[in-house]
């Protein structure tokens, strides 16, 4: 028997690995197939081409655990080592730069695996004790069993081995019983080894038979070794493409289509990506996409690798040139990457504009679904919206699709305003914005359907992307000014009939939690609403992106909403408030508003007076006086304001005319609700 120390300086190695992996620790098996694969695939090779003459035979890798002794044996049939590549491969070469690794990766846990041997030595985070028993391919070759506790002292001596391969046996520690379980190897199994290219098996099948699970004869093989990103695209059909896609996510529902990634230049890559439905809800439907290294397992955040909105898309990624040691710092830095996701943008809106060009009802009927990924895709990345622009749909209330250039021919003659900007209506609720679509609709406009999840921040997107146009809701103003014009209406109401009619009914606005309304005046045609509720465009857009990103827009969310409550000075029922008022409260109103013009006017003496006058130069006679004046107009204005408001109380009409305006935009609710319905019952 030989002993000996690993070739390190340190005797600290093993806890480190201990506490820098410690995150990782579940890598382990994945790590210890791969070299299993490694040495499977080199055999396969050198009997290939002439350096192996012997039988190749079964080169299933098999994976068994012993609960009584809590050991994981890792199995394989391929190349073995000698006694002396076992000191050269895992006495010296593991650690020959121990030293420079450790302090290059002190920081960084996930880059620790993979270098200087550390795929092997990764076994030493669940393990106190790590045997290997290998016989070497080579003729005449003797087997041999290293072993090592987890510090730097090991012991090699032959033993009677029979058959080529490696044996790893796992002495699994206090801390890590738990992967000494069917069903946590069979997980790890599954996520980490479910593609590699040689058969992993793990025991025997099982079936249900007289009431209980029975073993079979069959090994149970767990993974595919030749899965679909592999295959050539030309031999598979769109069900080959759904039955992995199920594959891969059980309980999803089939995706709106697939992109197979085929590389071989400048990188190696292979993948195949799907579009799926999304509901709404984005951030549950990211790290959906699988990478790959050689079809072994590495991860499913692959920030970095694709392009940021490609992220909410699913599937499966396979690049050799990504190592399987994926850290950000790397990922950063590396050309190849930045290459990979660049070769990914353009493949994907490669695919989207075929499928346009191609078949157009088609991708009309998924454009609902598709939209997100889009939009997104446009919003975050520019050289995406060059490419994007070309299939990119605008969808009107009607449900006809069009892209931008189509759109911008269609409306360009009826919606550009006095100042030529061409504006674009939209709403982002067909049922509850029915009534101002059908008004702008009723002026000959288009109206475009803007109801995503991303449509507020994709509009102002478009705003800065269109030249010499803007977006306006449709419910931001009255139908005459969405789109203004030269021509205007002439408002029939005198500026005390405006003062009395905005006391009037501000006065019967329901209160409202989070909410400020102001009574403006608008010159419409008699067949117009008799009043509207209005949103301002800026504000609300604001609050709207405060609610979707945060951020600095963050905060217009804490801010109320604004309405406007706009009355048509020219309808005929405003017109009758207005002679109701004159009738009853005309003589009294009209007597104290006189009063309050001569006491205004005597107010603007006073002021202009003392206007260029130092404070101590102003006589305390004026300024008594002046105090007086403002005293009394506020008391007038009070009794005023008493007297319309006394009106209002009693003239349903108003509170009538403001609820139905409440009811066009979905905000009369609760007991303002049910009081309209009693007074609707009542006026019938």
């Amino acid at each position: 028997m030989q002993k000996g120390k690993i070739g390190i300086s340190t005797e600290n190695i093993f806890p480190i690995i201990k506490k820098y992996l410690y995150s990782d620790h579940e890598i382990f098996l994945r790590e210890l197939i791969s070299n299993a694969v490694d040495a499977t695939q080199k055999l396969n090779t050198l009997a290939r081409i002439g350096d192996y003459k012997g039988e190749v035979g079964d080169t299933t890798i098999r994976v068994s655990i012993d609960e009584k002794k809590k050991t994981i044996t890792i199995s394989d049939r391929g190349i073995g080592m000698t006694a002396d590549e076992i000191e050269k491969y895992i006495n010296q070469v593991a650690f020959s730069g121990a030293n420079e690794f450790l302090e290059k990766y002190k920081n960084d846990a996930n880059a620790i695996i993979g270098h200087f041997g550390m795929g092997f030595y990764s076994s030493f985070m669940v393990s106190k004790k790590v045997e290997i028993h290998t016989l070497s391919y080579k003729d005449d070759a003797k087997a041999v069993k290293w072993e090592c506790d987890g510090s730097p002292e090991y012991t090699l001596e032959e033993i009677d081995k029979k058959e080529r391969g490696t044996d790893i046996v796992l002495f699994i520690d206090d801390e890590n019983q738990h992967f000494v379980s069917k069903d946590e190897i069979n997980r790890l199994l599954k996520k980490y080894c479910g593609f590699l290219p040689v058969p992993v098996a793990f025991g025997k099948q099982t079936e249900w038979k007289d009431g209980k699970e029975v073993e079979k004869d069959e090994e149970n093989v767990i993974n595919d070794t030749n899965p679909l990103w592999t295959q050539s695209p030309s031999n598979l059909k769109d069900e080959d493409y759904k039955e992995f896609y199920r594959k891969l996510y059980p309980m999803a529902e089939d995706p709106l289509f697939n992109i197979h990634l085929n590389v071989d230049y400048p990188f190696n890559l292979t993948g195949i990506l799907y579009f799926p439905k999304i509901k709404n809800n984005i951030e549950i439907q990211r790290n959906k996409i699988q990478l790959y290294c050689n079809q072994v397992y590495v991860t499913d955040s692959v920030e970095g690798i694709v392009p940021e909105f490609l992220t909410l898309l699913h599937g499966v990624i396979d690049s050799p040139d990504i190592p399987l040691n994926v850290s950000r710092s790397y990922l950063q830095s590396d050309s190849n990457v930045k290459k990979i996701s660049s070769h990914i943008t353009k493949k994907v809106a490669d695919r989207l504009d075929e499928i346009f060009k191609t078949d157009r009802a088609s991708f009309e009927a998924k454009w609902d679904d598709l939209k997100v990924f889009i939009e997104y895709g446009m919003l975050t990345d520019e050289k995406f919206y060059d490419r994007a622009q070309k299939f990119t749909l605008l969808k009107n209330t009607d449900g006809k699709f069009f892209t931008f250039d189509e759109y911008k021919n269609i409306i360009k003659d009826s919606q550009t305003d006095k100042d030529k900007q061409l504006v674009y209506l939209y709403a982002t609720d067909a049922e509850g914005q029915y009534s101002f679509i059908e008004a702008a609709k009723n002026k000959g406009y288009d109206v475009l359907l803007m109801d995503g999840q991303l449509d507020t921040h994709f509009i102002n997107h478009l705003e800065q992307k269109f030249e010499g146009a803007r977006f306006v809701r449709v419910d931001s103003d009255v139908p005459e000014k969405l789109i203004p014009q030269e021509e205007a209406t002439e408002l029939k109401l005198s500026d005390a009939e405006k003062d009395n009619l905005t006391t009037i009914f501000s006065s019967q606005i329901p209160n409202m939690d989070k909410a400020n309304f102001v009574v403006s005046f608008e010159a419409l045609s008699a067949d117009d609403k008799p009043v509207m509720i209005t949103q301002q465009e800026f504000m609300r857009r604001m609050k709207e992106m405060s609610q979707n990103g945060g951020g600095p827009m963050a905060f217009y969310g804490e801010m109320p909403d604004s309405y406007n409550l706009v009355v048509n000075g020219n309808h005929s029922l405003v017109q009758r408030i207005v002679k109701d008022c004159e009738e009853e409260v005309g003589e009294s109103v009209g007597s104290v508003r006189k009063k309050m013009d001569s006491l205004e006017s005597r107010k603007a003496e006073l002021e202009k007076a003392k206007a260029d006058k130092k404070e101590e130069e102003i006589p305390q006679a004026e300024k008594e006086e002046l105090e007086d004046v403002e005293k009394k107009i506020t008391e007038l204005r009070g009794k005023k304001d008493e007297s319309l408001k006394s009106f209002a109380s009693k003239n349903k009409l108003v509170s009538q005319l403001i609820d139905l305006a409440l009811l066009s935009n979905n905000m009369l609710k609760g007991e303002a609700l049910n009081r309209f319905v009693k007074r609707s019952i009542d006026l019938i």
